[in-house]
Protein backbone atom coordinates (compact mmCIF):
# COMPACT_ATOMS: atom_id res chain seq x y z
CA UNK A 1 0.00 0.00 0.00
CA UNK A 2 0.71 3.83 -0.70
CA UNK A 3 0.51 6.24 1.37
CA UNK A 4 -0.25 10.19 -0.63
CA UNK A 5 -1.02 14.39 -0.02
CA UNK A 6 -3.73 15.41 -1.88
CA UNK A 7 -4.19 19.00 -2.68
CA UNK A 8 -7.28 21.02 -3.61
CA UNK A 9 -9.15 24.13 -2.90
CA UNK A 10 -11.63 23.93 -0.46
CA UNK A 11 -13.53 26.90 -2.73
CA UNK A 12 -12.96 25.01 -5.63
CA UNK A 13 -13.75 21.06 -3.78
CA UNK A 14 -13.72 20.97 -0.55
CA UNK A 15 -13.71 17.72 1.91
CA UNK A 16 -17.38 18.66 2.86
CA UNK A 17 -17.76 18.41 -1.02
CA UNK A 18 -16.79 14.61 -0.69
CA UNK A 19 -18.91 14.00 2.08
CA UNK A 20 -22.06 15.23 0.09
CA UNK A 21 -20.96 12.84 -2.96
CA UNK A 22 -22.69 10.16 -3.80
CA UNK A 23 -21.13 6.96 -1.47
CA UNK A 24 -18.91 9.83 -0.58
CA UNK A 25 -16.93 9.07 -3.66
CA UNK A 26 -15.79 11.51 -6.38
CA UNK A 27 -13.19 11.33 -9.52
CA UNK A 28 -9.66 13.39 -8.64
CA UNK A 29 -9.65 14.90 -11.90
CA UNK A 30 -8.45 18.30 -13.18
CA UNK A 31 -5.07 17.62 -12.75
CA UNK A 32 -2.70 19.46 -14.78
CA UNK A 33 1.72 18.47 -13.91
CA UNK A 34 3.16 15.65 -15.18
CA UNK A 35 4.75 14.72 -12.33
CA UNK A 36 1.31 14.39 -10.51
CA UNK A 37 -0.46 12.88 -13.58
CA UNK A 38 2.59 10.41 -13.38
CA UNK A 39 2.08 9.41 -9.84
CA UNK A 40 -1.96 9.00 -10.67
CA UNK A 41 -1.39 7.04 -13.81
CA UNK A 42 1.50 5.17 -12.83
CA UNK A 43 2.08 4.87 -8.70
CA UNK A 44 -1.86 4.86 -7.24
CA UNK A 45 -3.45 1.62 -6.27
CA UNK A 46 -6.77 0.71 -5.62
CA UNK A 47 -6.74 0.63 -1.72
CA UNK A 48 -3.73 2.99 -1.32
CA UNK A 49 -4.62 6.01 1.06
CA UNK A 50 -4.45 9.40 1.48
CA UNK A 51 -4.41 12.73 3.59
CA UNK A 52 -7.17 15.54 2.00
CA UNK A 53 -5.08 18.68 2.27
CA UNK A 54 -6.97 21.97 1.58
CA UNK A 55 -4.85 24.38 0.25
CA UNK A 56 -5.13 28.44 -0.82
CA UNK A 57 -7.09 28.90 1.88
CA UNK A 58 -6.96 31.15 4.91
CA UNK A 59 -6.12 28.07 6.91
CA UNK A 60 -4.24 25.22 4.79
CA UNK A 61 -3.39 21.66 6.20
CA UNK A 62 -4.86 18.43 6.02
CA UNK A 63 -8.76 17.55 6.67
CA UNK A 64 -9.20 14.12 6.48
CA UNK A 65 -8.33 10.69 4.74
CA UNK A 66 -9.32 9.20 1.39
CA UNK A 67 -8.91 5.59 0.28
CA UNK A 68 -8.10 5.14 -3.98
CA UNK A 69 -11.02 2.69 -4.77
CA UNK A 70 -10.46 3.06 -8.69
CA UNK A 71 -6.63 3.15 -10.35
CA UNK A 72 -5.33 5.41 -12.60
CA UNK A 73 -7.98 6.01 -15.82
CA UNK A 74 -7.73 8.92 -18.64
CA UNK A 75 -8.99 12.12 -17.18
CA UNK A 76 -12.43 12.84 -19.34
CA UNK A 77 -12.46 16.08 -18.29
CA UNK A 78 -9.29 16.90 -20.72
CA UNK A 79 -11.20 15.85 -23.52
CA UNK A 80 -14.23 18.20 -22.92
CA UNK A 81 -13.99 21.68 -24.76
CA UNK A 82 -16.63 23.20 -22.27
CA UNK A 83 -14.76 22.04 -18.83
CA UNK A 84 -12.78 24.74 -17.17
CA UNK A 85 -9.45 21.48 -17.63
CA UNK A 86 -9.69 20.64 -21.26
CA UNK A 87 -6.73 20.10 -23.19
CA UNK A 88 -6.81 20.19 -27.18
CA UNK A 89 -3.68 17.61 -27.19
CA UNK A 90 -5.36 15.18 -24.99
CA UNK A 91 -7.42 12.58 -27.20
CA UNK A 92 -8.92 9.62 -26.21
CA UNK A 93 -6.75 7.51 -27.70
CA UNK A 94 -3.87 9.07 -26.31
CA UNK A 95 -4.65 10.71 -23.15
CA UNK A 96 -2.01 13.53 -21.98
CA UNK A 97 -3.79 13.47 -18.05
CA UNK A 98 -5.11 10.92 -15.77
CA UNK A 99 -7.92 10.49 -12.67
CA UNK A 100 -8.02 7.78 -10.01
CA UNK A 101 -11.25 7.61 -7.63
CA UNK A 102 -11.50 8.45 -4.01
CA UNK A 103 -13.96 7.83 -1.36
CA UNK A 104 -14.10 9.71 1.94
CA UNK A 105 -12.66 7.62 4.76
CA UNK A 106 -12.36 10.12 7.70
CA UNK A 107 -13.15 13.73 8.14
CA UNK A 108 -11.02 14.76 10.73
CA UNK A 109 -12.50 16.53 13.53
CA UNK A 110 -9.72 19.43 13.46
CA UNK A 111 -7.20 20.77 10.81
CA UNK A 112 -3.75 19.65 10.98
CA UNK A 113 -2.82 22.64 9.88
CA UNK A 114 0.22 23.39 7.64
CA UNK A 115 1.92 25.75 11.02
CA UNK A 116 1.42 22.48 12.84
CA UNK A 117 2.92 20.26 10.40
CA UNK A 118 6.20 22.92 9.72
CA UNK A 119 6.43 22.29 13.85
CA UNK A 120 7.61 19.05 12.76
CA UNK A 121 9.69 19.31 10.17
CA UNK A 122 13.12 19.03 11.82
CA UNK A 123 11.58 15.49 13.21
CA UNK A 124 9.07 13.04 12.24
CA UNK A 125 8.03 15.16 9.05
CA UNK A 126 11.00 16.04 7.97
CA UNK A 127 11.74 15.00 4.74
CA UNK A 128 7.77 15.27 3.71
CA UNK A 129 7.56 16.77 0.60
CA UNK A 130 4.75 19.22 1.13
CA UNK A 131 6.88 21.28 3.50
CA UNK A 132 9.81 21.80 0.85
CA UNK A 133 10.22 25.30 0.16
CA UNK A 134 8.76 26.03 -3.69
CA UNK A 135 6.78 22.67 -3.92
CA UNK A 136 3.50 23.13 -5.50
CA UNK A 137 2.43 19.70 -6.73
CA UNK A 138 -1.03 18.72 -5.37
CA UNK A 139 -0.34 15.14 -5.17
CA UNK A 140 2.88 13.88 -3.20
CA UNK A 141 4.04 10.54 -2.15
CA UNK A 142 3.68 10.29 2.17
CA UNK A 143 5.84 7.77 3.86
CA UNK A 144 3.52 5.23 5.98
CA UNK A 145 5.63 6.68 9.34
CA UNK A 146 4.50 10.16 8.17
CA UNK A 147 0.78 8.70 7.73
CA UNK A 148 0.97 6.83 10.76
CA UNK A 149 2.40 10.24 12.77
CA UNK A 150 -0.18 12.42 10.84
CA UNK A 151 -3.52 10.51 11.62
CA UNK A 152 -2.22 10.16 15.39
CA UNK A 153 -1.84 14.18 15.40
CA UNK A 154 -5.70 14.89 13.86
CA UNK A 155 -6.36 12.73 16.99
CA UNK A 156 -5.32 15.01 19.28
CA UNK A 157 -7.02 18.36 21.34
CA UNK A 158 -5.03 21.68 20.72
Amino acid sequence: MNYWLMKSEPSTFGIDDLAKAKNRTTGWDGVRNFQARNYLRDDMKKGDLAFFYHSSCAVPGIVGIVKVVRAGYPDQTAFDASDDHYDADSRPDAPRWYSVDVALTKKFDRIVTLDELRAHANGKLKDMIVLKRGNRLSITPVTKTQFEFIARLSEQRV
